[in-house]
């Protein structure tokens, strides 16, 4: 393998008397989506290969595909948070872009539309989205997984700007590390599943689809952060058989099981607020009725709080008062599971809504504007609610038996 200068970010591999050519890319650069045209257009390549996933690869083919979305089925199959995470991270690259005046992902659009104008075959290098996000979360302390999504949102909503100049000095590797740029640089549990194991597995894809497909010549566009690891990668990985590609490939896109004790600790907490409410009742039917109207007002109450901080509809802040006390006590029912359809069936978003949804999300007051975007925050928000009203309802029982 060779590399040429820095001020071109090219790495080249040949195998088996095939070659496929790394292009190191700006996600958000004028320069990047010119120079993806520029090299298709010499007519050298006989197939392309882009860092995208399958949801993200069709973001960009099909722009209205968030029109189709199924809410209830997201509701149902709890996908809610990682819409809500999606959207986060696609409205701060929207915010990037928008100052650029230049589409996200505007080389990737580049070389996908130059390989359908040339009949070129597309291979879609990236992880999935949503198992790389669940990677990430399943590998840290959970203390640090609130601090990530605080993080993550305050990227979104920050209103410093960022000049071209910049984007095109720096060569991000992709939305996710520039959204997570703070932290991936100082801890390893992030930058592991974040970045590596993702250079790891295009590294691996690449060679795959080398090794199987007919072209001889191809271009793969990729972040030019991923370079020096798909490089080293490439190396490592290039004398592997096929099936051991992909069982690397496996490897990487299976999510980590949540651990015994983050399965166990919602029933053991439910299972100590009923005994909390036994021994209540058996020390005296007023003591107990004292601690199940603590429950109903804490949970309750925090539950419809973060419906009011959403703006829910009255209905849906009633609805979280009601539901809340019962969902609690039981970790297979969260209340969002309940507060975020009836939200739904009072304010159903139109199709606006949903055309609108990706702009709407690149600012704080779009996330209430936008009715798709606020049934995901009644979701969430009456979710914290009452997750926090939990705690400091179970401290108020105890307190009462205890006479605290």
């Amino acid at each position: 393998m060779t590399q040429p200068a820095k001020e071109e970010p090219i790495v080249t591999i040949e195998l088996d008397g095939k070659r496929a050519t790394l292009l190191g890319t700006a996600h958000v650069s004028r320069a990047s989506a010119d120079k993806v045209r520029q090299m298709l257009a010499t007519g050298e390549y006989d197939a392309v290969a882009v860092e995208l996933c399958p949801s993200r690869h069709r973001s960009i083919v099909q722009p209205d595909s968030l029109a189709k979305m199924d809410l209830l089925d997201m509701l149902r199959n709890g996908k809610t948070s990682m819409v809500a995470a999606n959207l986060a991270l696609g409205a701060y690259q929207q915010r990037l872009a928008e100052q650029f005046g230049i589409e996200p992902g505007a080389e990737m659009r580049a070389a996908i539309e130059s390989a359908s104008e040339r009949h070129l075959s597309v291979l879609l290098l990236d992880r999935d989205i949503g198992v790389t996000l669940k990677r990430i979360y399943r590998g840290i302390p959970w203390w640090h997984r609130i601090r990530l999504v605080a993080g993550l949102f305050a990227s979104v909503i920050s209103s410093d700007k960022i000049s071209e100049e910049e984007i095109e000095r720096l060569k991000d590797g992709d939305i996710l590390e520039t959204a997570f740029s703070e932290f991936a640089a100082r801890e390893r549990d992030l930058y592991r599943p974040l970045i590596d194991e993702r250079d790891r597995y295009m590294a691996a894809r690449l060679l795959d689809g080398l090794k199987n497909g007919e072209q001889k010549n191809l271009l793969a566009v990729v972040g030019a952060g991923h370079l020096n690891g798909m490089k080293r990668h490439l190396e490592e990985q290039r004398s592997l058989p096929v099936e051991s590609l992909k069982d690397n490939i496996r490897q990487l896109e299976t999510v980590p099981p949540a651990g015994k004790f983050l399965k166990i600790l919602p029933w053991a907490i439910a299972a100590l607020i009923v005994t909390g409410f036994v021994a209540g009742f058996l020390q005296s039917p007023s003591l107990g009725w004292h601690m199940v109207g603590d429950w109903v007002l804490i949970t309750g109450g925090l539950a419809a709080f973060g419906g009011l901080i959403a703006l829910a509809h009255p209905l849906t802040i009633v609805t979280a008062f009601l539901a809340a006390p019962i969902t609690t006590l039981h970790p297979m029912i969260g209340v969002g599971m309940v507060t975020a359809p009836v939200e739904l069936f009072i304010r159903k978003p139109t199709v606006g809504d949903f055309s609108a949804l990706r702009h709407d999300t690149a600012n704080l007051k779009g996330w209430w504007k936008n009715r798709v975007a606020r049934i995901l925050l009644v979701f969430t928000l009456t979710t914290f609610g009452a997750a926090a009203g939990t705690y400091l309802a179970g401290f108020r029982i105890f307190g009462r038996l205890t006479g605290n």
